[in-house]
C-alpha cells in the first residue's frame, strides 16, 4: 500500500528535465542490498556518518543540511518528480557531493539497508492522508517504525514533523509504543518550537495544516 499520492504534476523546465535525464542516474541509489551493504562508500565525498531523509519535498532541507554537514552522507527519498528536479538543481548549483537520491517508495530503501547503519533520520511533513479512510496509508506505522529502528545505530536521532493535529497525535502514540526509541522532549517548547538545527522549508511557509508545526525528536536506545 502506497504511503504517497500522485507522482507527477506540472511539466518540468528544460533545465530540470536535463538534470533528471543526466544527473539523476548518477546520483540514484542502487536497488540491491549488496551494493547498499557499505553505504558510506556510495558518495562522491569522504563522509563519516549516514543520514536519511524520507519525503524531501522541494529538497531545500536536504541541500541545507548537506551544505551545513559535509561529513554526512545524505540519502534522500522522494517520489514526486517536481521535488526531485528541484533538489537536483540545488545539488548541481551548490556542488553537493554528499547527497544520493532514491525516487521510489522509501520503505523499499529501508528494507535494503543493513542493520545499525543510520546516524540520523528526518521525516518532515509527510503526506498526512487527512481522510479517515486513507489514514492507514500514513508512513508512520508500527511495522515501518520497527524496520526503521533496525537500521538506526544506538544513539541515532530521528526527527518527525507535521502540521496536522490528527497525524501528530497518532504518530506520537506509535512512536511512544516502540520500545527501542526514546522521546527526547523535556518541556513543551522542545516540540512546539523548531529545533536549532532545523532548516525551514517552503512547505512550512504555506501554513496548510490545522496546527502550528510540531517537531518530535527521538533517540535510538543503546540496549
Amino acid at each position: 500500500m502506497r504511503s504517497f499520492g500522485r507522482k507527477g504534476g506540472r511539466p518540468l523546465s528544460g533545465r530540470q528535465q536535463s538534470l533528471v535525464d543526466n544527473l539523476l542516474p548518477r546520483l540514484r541509489l542502487p536497488r540491491d542490498a549488496a551494493a547498499l551493504d557499505t553505504p558510506l562508500h556510495l558518495f562522491d565525498a569522504e563522509v563519516s556518518k549516514l543520514w536519511l531523509e524520507i519525503g524531501f519535498g522541494g529538497g531545500e532541507h536536504v541541500s541545507s543540511q548537506a551544505k551545513a554537514s559535509p561529513d554526512a552522507g545524505i540519502m534522500a527519498s522522494e517520489v514526486f518528480i517536481e521535488g526531485i528536479a528541484k533538489c537536483l538543481s540545488d545539488i548541481d548549483e551548490m556542488e553537493l557531493p554528499n547527497v544520493r537520491l532514491w525516487d521510489e517508495d522509501a520503505r523499499d530503501l529501508v528494507d535494503l539497508l543493513p542493520d545499525a547503519c543510520l546516524d540520523r533520520v528526518f521525516i518532515l511533513f509527510p503526506d498526512p492522508w487527512p481522510k479517515k479512510r486513507h489514514q492507514k496509508r500514513r508512513i508512520i506505522q508500527p511495522d515501518f517504525l520497527r524496520e526503521l529502528t533496525r537500521v538506526m545505530k544506538p544513539g541515532a536521532r530521528l526527527r518527525f514533523a507535521t502540521d496536522v493535529r490528527s497525524y501528530a497525535d497518532e504518530a506520537l502514540t506509535i512512536f511512544l509504543a516502540e520500545p527501542r526509541i526514546e522521546w527526547l522532549a523535556a518541556a513543551a517548547d522542545d516540540w512546539r518550537k523548531p529545533p536549532a538545527d532545523h532548516f525551514r522549508t517552503r512547505y512550512e511557509t504555506k501554513n496548510l495544516g490545522d496546527i502550528a508545526p510540531v517537531f518530535y525528536d527521538f533517540e535510538r536506545k543503546c540496549s
